[in-house]
């Protein structure tokens, strides 16, 4: 299988050998990531928890439980060393029950804290929050690479840069973790070429040779495309990868059969995008495009219900 998350970051991008299939590395160091997640406890804290600080002594020790809360279908947990992290930076011990990626249902324990009762609590929303949202979309990715079934071993679910400020990392984390691969995740690794750049530059071709002229081989050229013809110039100009963007599922095979009778499929990475969902991606599937990317794994997540327990 090919190693598309490589193939879509810039080949001299300073962090390449930082990233092996699946891995998404935009921190500079774990110190980074780190100080991301003090930064999302501040905006929680404040000034600090005025309610804990009335109620609770500071002496006071507590033991909670993280346990998931929702039914009716499996999930698949992200997020937890990253709650981790989150207790730690309270002052706090926390234990993982299962690792991220793991398969789980409703009443399963995740995760032990033990620490200072106040500090628990003001870990506990922030660690939620992010648990919570992450598995959301690990989730929904594994409902994606099931609904495909074998074809998952040859196409490929991939997320966007449709996340929310702030949260990519660990947006795109999650369908990783959920089975996916990242794609880009900012927009100096990627020349990607969409509707409203050719709108300016005039068309495909112009648009992928100025690119090459300027970088050469030093990045990767996608460009997206709304039709056949597109598809066919976005490939002569050389470009590496040609997204088609809102096909239908009869036009997304149709255009991959004709392209293999021009000779052309194998010079390119195909990848579709635009209006796919569960009940329709197999129908996209069945064409065998090379990676299907999704919107709607991290613009529209239904977060999975988790909640500390700490015991009376």
């Amino acid at each position: 299988m090919k190693n598309y998350n490589n193939f879509y970051n810039s080949s001299d991008s300073n962090r390449e050998q930082e990233r092996e299939q699946g891995k998404v590395q935009p921190f500079k160091s774990e110190v980074e990531k780190r100080d991301t997640l003090v930064g999302f406890l501040n905006e929680d804290i404040g000034t600090g928890d005025i309610t804990s600080d009335i109620l609770i002594p500071e002496e006071t020790i507590s033991k909670g439980t993280i346990v998931c809360k929702n039914g009716g279908r499996s999930i698949i947990v992200s997020g937890l060393s990253e709650a981790k992290i989150i207790f730690d930076i309270c002052g706090c011990e926390a234990t993982l029950l299962v690792d991220d990626g793991a398969k789980i249902a409703k009443g399963i324990d995740v995760l032990i804290v033990e620490g200072s009762s106040r500090s628990i609590l003001k870990g506990e929303r922030t660690a939620l929050n992010l648990l919570m949202r992450m598995s959301g979309i690990s989730t929904r990715t594994n409902q994606f690479i099931e609904k495909l079934g074998e074809l998952s071993k040859t196409v490929r679910i991939s997320s966007t840069r449709k996340t929310d400020p702030g949260l990519r990392y660990f947006d795109k984390r999650a369908v990783v973790i959920g089975g996916g691969i990242s794609h880009r995740v900012r927009l100096d690794q990627l020349i990607l070429i969409k509707d409203n750049h050719i709108a300016i530059v005039g068309s495909v071709k112009k648009a992928i040779e100025k690119a090459r002229s300027v970088y050469g081989n030093k990045r990767k050229i996608e460009c997206e495309v709304i039709d056949f013809n597109g598809i066919v110039e976005a490939i002569e100009s050389g470009a590496d990868i040609v997204m088609l963007d809102n096909f239908k599922p009869e036009e997304v095979k149709e255009s991959l059969d004709r392209i293999r009778k021009l000779g052309l499929r194998n010079k390119i990475i195909i990848e579709i995008s635009g209006g796919i969902n569960l009940d329709n991606i197999y129908d996209y599937a069945i064409a065998k495009p090379d990676v299907i990317s999704i919107g709607s794994l991290t613009h529209s997540v239904q977060s999975i219900d988790f909640s500390l327990e700490i015991p009376g």
